[in-house]
């Protein structure tokens, strides 16, 4: 249930970033709206509206249950990327939803955030100073599965996303540095491989990347017009809604791919600077409660979600810049979407119940302590 005293040790700061990251991304919907004609703004406030439910729901149970059903999220999370496969619908080439009736979902989405339990749940239980390669051969194996399946869709943007937060979390376990170089070069080495089974619009994709003039007018058209976008909004933007590359239609994706596109273009560098400034406190925060966990598996799950939420924004503003190939990775809560909208918020929760847990376990140590209980073990429960 969930405890009244919880209230008392809310990170105010932190939860204020994160609605500030949601108000934003509510008005650059507004304007990517008005550009594409269609409301996305109202149904995406419905998703906050759904999320912030979910993410209270997320902050009142005691998170190291979650540690207990792994095997059971996992078995999840494969079914669902399974069922993408056989009942998937298909938009655009790709097959990554599921029909609800009253909402898609993107399975790959939560798919995220499980493998984060799925993988902190690993690396609680198995405690180690320090991790090499052979240690690492089951987070491996319980990784590539569901990273295959969602590659199959195909989405490789979002595998590689996947495969991204296991590096961070390995990291965050400590790594042998002989290992790190062995996988750092396997991983250089295994570029060509990768580009012979990548498809031919994934190739065409890097290949844009290095060189958008080659072909302005196609394949190169959106990086090329989104580095329009951001650059004329120079300092201070263009104002509200007055955005040309946007509302003028040059700017594809406006609501979802490319909505820190139209945000630089309206309000400028100093706009950008200010959204982006808003992300690092909010992630420096997550990192400030992983590091002060009072458990192991709530450290590694509060670093794997911020590692989830790091790599989609660093990617998302990457990618418009032109520094990256275009991925279709979503900037968390300003992206149009309702599975990734949720997706973020309920790890949001999870990362908030982290936090006040600690709380709650400093004040039972001390009230055990004064009993003459002695020290309580933070570990892990059944």
């Amino acid at each position: 249930m969930f405890d009244k005293r919880f209230l008392e040790n809310i990170d105010w700061l932190f939860l204020l970033s994160f609605f500030l990251i949601m108000v934003m991304g509510f008005v650059n919907l507004w304007s990517a709206s008005a550009a594409a004609g269609y409301p996305f703004q109202w149904k995406q406030l419905q998703w906050y509206v759904v999320g912030t439910v979910f993410m209270f729901g997320a902050m009142a149970f005691d998170y190291r249950k979650l540690a207990s059903y792994w095997v059971h999220i996992y078995v999840l999370t494969v079914i669902m990327l399974l069922l993408v496969m056989f009942v998937g619908k298909s938009v655009s080439g790709s097959q990554r939803w599921i029909s609800l009736g009253f909402f898609n979902l993107q399975p790959s989405e939560p798919a995220k955030l499980l493998m984060v339990i799925v993988i902190s749940s690993f690396f609680a239980r198995d405690e180690k100073e320090q991790y090499g390669i052979l240690d690492l051969w089951k987070p491996t194996l319980l990784v590539i599965i569901p990273v295959a399946l969602i590659v199959k869709q195909p989405d490789l943007g979002t595998g590689l996303l996947v495969l991204g937060v296991f590096a961070s979390l390995v990291y965050y376990a400590r790594l042998k540095w002989t290992s790190f170089l062995i996988i750092l070069g396997a991983a250089l080495a295994s570029f060509p491989l990768l580009w012979k089974f990548m498809k031919p619009y994934q190739r065409k994709r890097v290949e844009i990347f290095l060189n958008p003039e080659s072909d302005p007018f196609g394949a190169g058209w959106h990086i090329l017009q989104s580095k329009i976008a951001v650059g004329s909004g120079q300092i201070l933007g263009k104002g509200f809604m007055k955005g040309t590359q946007a509302q003028l239609n040059f700017l594809p994706e406006v609501h979802t791919d490319f909505a820190f596109s139209i945000w630089s273009e309206e309000w400028g560098f100093a706009g950008a600077f200010v959204l982006v400034g808003i992300y690092f406190f909010f992630l420096s925060r997550c990192l400030y409660i992983a590091q002060n966990a009072k458990d192991r598996f709530g450290s590694f799950l509060v670093f794997g979600i911020t590692a989830m939420i790091f790599w989609q924004v660093l990617i998302n503003v990457c990618m418009v810049l032109g520094l990256m190939p275009v991925v279709g990775i979503p900037l968390p809560l300003v992206s149009y979407g309702g599975s990734s909208v949720l997706t973020t918020m309920v790890g949001v929760g999870l990362i908030m119940n982290v936090w006040l847990r600690r709380s709650v376990f400093q004040r039972k140590e001390v009230n055990q302590s004064r009993l003459g209980y002695g020290h309580v073990s933070s570990g892990l429960t059944g």
